[in-house]
């Protein structure tokens, strides 16, 4: 499905990738701020009404997925979607340091903010980093992507150590505005070596496949 075009932040020059990376991260988290309640809760459920839309989503059994934080386009449609459904649906629980866990969701009254900044997460038995193994789909948070399948996470790299435990082939859908979306021909996101890539992304207004998910 298409998706429409819209305007980026500044082009940045030749710079080191994770000067540049952070560059974008702040021009995307302060125009991200600008939305309004109103607008973020109708993202939301448009979100969800795409993503429900996917067949990878229609057909999975369990979903790794995560609980946005305020800003972020959020998740908390779709994860009732989802678990109106019966889909299994399994949530980041960020431990100290780059420690990768996963934890049942267990409706948004069991989700919980546990320090300032970190996104909300399940009070559920944690079940270890191997569990993303179950996961039939992966979607992921991210701050834009481009349409190579590069993705522009929150920084740290939590995301691209935690699919290292994905099964091969499973789907990585990336949640951005539509405004996020680059197209690498001509505004390609800062990539480096240890950067995993995604492979569709979805918006508010549709979704799209940016590659064929990797097989073993």
């Amino acid at each position: 499905m298409s998706i429409a075009s819209r305007s980026h932040p500044p082009v940045l020059g030749a710079i080191d990738p994770e000067d540049a990376k952070e560059e974008l991260r702040s021009v995307i988290r302060a125009a991200r701020l600008t939305r309004s309640e109103r607008c973020r809760r109708e993202a939301a459920n448009a979100f969800a009404k795409v993503l429900e839309a996917m067949p990878e989503l229609r057909d999975a059994r369990c979903v790794a997925a995560y609980a946005a934080r305020p800003s972020e386009p959020g998740t908390l449609p779709l994860l009732a979607l989802l678990a109106a459904r019966g889909v299994r649906i399994l949530l980041p629980v960020l431990g100290t340091g780059l420690q990768r866990n996963w934890a049942p969701y267990a409706g948004d009254d069991d989700l919980q903010q546990r320090a300032p900044g970190r996104p909300p997460e399940p009070g559920t038995t944690q079940l270890g980093a191997e569990a993303l193994h179950d996961a039939d789909v992966i979607v992921a948070p991210a701050l834009a992507v481009d349409t190579s399948g590069t993705r522009l996470g929150q920084g740290g790299g939590w995301y691209d150590r935690a699919l290292e435990n994905a099964r091969p082939g499973t789907p990585v859908i990336a949640m951005v505005f539509a405004e996020e979306v680059y197209d690498a021909r001509t505004r390609p996101l800062p990539r480096q070596s240890h950067d995993r890539l995604i492979d569709a992304v979805a918006t508010p207004e549709g979704w799209r496949w940016l590659r064929t998910p990797a097989a073993a």
